[in-house]
């Protein structure tokens, strides 16, 4: 995998675009609205890429849902992650139409997941993580190391206890860690 691959950057207006579409989708559902497929003029938003879409209400966490694999256009996967975020979240009850505007909303692009053997090559604050042993899995963006100053120990660390294994799980030889950069962005 190329490292051009890995830097695909979005626009201003295509990250402007991206995060009407979470805030409009979150909308339509308050309201009982079926939201037409999305009209996308930009290659770059018709382009299959993971994304997560990340919810939060006075700076804490509200909810936090995506795809890692490129299953659907941007667009469209950004508008279905903006929904699960906000309404499919076991960690949160759903959204209420009185806290759509509290809510800030920031997104993540990511790249393609590429499966490294040797964890020097995880960068803390350009990857992202995800770790897959046995039925398991868990992954981290790569903005949330940075947020708790982790060094890349404890971010191979956290990833596995989110995915439920043992701390030091990464280091298995059946241990699967793939790496994967994101585009970050959110509302100001």
């Amino acid at each position: 995998m190329s490292e051009k691959v890995l830097d695909v950057q979005l626009t201003q207006q295509e990250k402007g675009l991206l995060l009407t579409m979470a805030r409009k989708s979150i909308e339509a559902r308050l309201a009982g609205i079926k939201m037409s497929p999305p009209e996308i003029g930009s290659g770059a938003l018709k382009e299959k890429r993971g994304a997560f879409v990340t919810l939060k209400k006075q700076g804490r966490l509200r909810g936090c849902i995506g795809f890692i694999e490129a299953r659907k256009p941007l667009g469209e996967t950004v508008e279905e992650m903006a929904q699960a975020a906000a309404f499919n979240d076991p960690r949160f009850p759903p959204v209420r139409e009185d806290e759509l505007k509290s809510l800030d909303i920031e997104i993540s692009a990511l790249t393609p997941l590429k499966q490294i053997h040797d964890v020097g090559e995880i960068e803390v604050g350009r990857h992202g993580i995800y770790i897959v042993k046995g039925l398991r899995s868990g992954l981290l963006l790569p903005q949330v190391a940075s947020e708790y100053k982790w060094d890349r120990t404890t971010f191979l660390e956290e990833t596995c206890r989110k995915a439920g294994l043992r701390d030091d799980a990464w280091k298995d030889p059946d241990a699967q860690i793939f790496i994967f950069s994101a585009q970050v962005f959110s509302e100001e």
